[in-house]
């Protein structure tokens, strides 16, 4: 879950629809060979579905260890963030055995960006789980192939967060600079092709308050009344 700040009130993102518009954001990608890449249906799935292993959390939303406010995905314990990326790997597979292993290889990634102590043997299996997807047939067993898309992920991925999270900070990868200006994200040079695209993400709202338990939390949580955060992500000059 993603938890913003607004006034008195809480706004709550479910990560899979923070990873919906990841999707609907590098559907728009008009640069890097993309739109014609043969693998783009797969990159878009993908990125779209990267964090389909939150569902089961993210309904169900709980305290954070200090108690009284939600979890946010960062905060969440080891133990949950470990378990969202084999399910979602799983869910995936049946439905197209490349999308998984770009999602295993999400995982990977986030995990050499920010290292984390204690997750040696997530890493182990999560390589395995890739490597196996990939032997059995997925970009032709080719991990360069593999990589090469998973940029995109990355991408979408890091440009629905810095909207999502509301975060200030510039960020530097794959040749682009993203960064977040009010309710706009730029990124330079422009991959858009001078488009603005509309960015639009359900939340719950919940009043900025402690709250006693977990089910004191879904209650509310549940009858919450959902809104609409809306903003734009354009092309910025180099």
């Amino acid at each position: 879950m993603i938890v913003r700040h607004e006034d008195d009130d809480l706004l709550l993102v479910p990560q899979p629809e923070h990873a919906a518009l990841s999707g609907r954001i590098m559907a728009a990608w008009c640069a890097d060979g993309l739109p014609a890449s043969p693998t783009r249906e797969t990159v878009l799935l993908a990125t779209r579905e990267h964090d389909n292993g939150w569902i089961e959390v993210d309904d169900r939303p709980r305290l954070d260890a200090g108690g009284g406010r939600p979890q946010h995905f960062m905060t969440a314990p080891d133990a949950t963030k470990q378990g969202i990326w084999p399910r979602g790997v799983r869910r995936l597979e049946p439905v197209d055995p490349a999308a998984a292993a770009l999602v295993a290889q999400h995982a990977l990634a986030l995990l050499d960006v920010h290292p984390l102590p204690g997750w040696e043997e997530f890493r182990i299996d999560m390589t395995a789980e890739r490597d196996r997807i990939l032997g059995n047939g997925a970009y032709d067993d080719d991990l360069g192939a593999l990589r090469a898309d998973y940029r995109f992920v990355f991408l979408g991925d890091l440009i629905s967060l810095v909207f999502c999270c509301e975060w200030s900070d510039v960020f530097r990868c794959e040749g682009y600079t993203i960064a977040r200006r009010g309710s706009t994200v730029q990124v330079a040079p422009d991959p858009f092709a001078g488009k603005a695209v509309e960015l639009r993400v359900s939340a719950r709202r919940l009043p900025a308050r402690s709250y006693a338990s977990d089910d004191d939390l879904r209650a509310v949580f549940d009858q919450a009344p959902a809104v609409s955060l809306q903003g734009t992500v354009r092309g910025a000059s180099s």
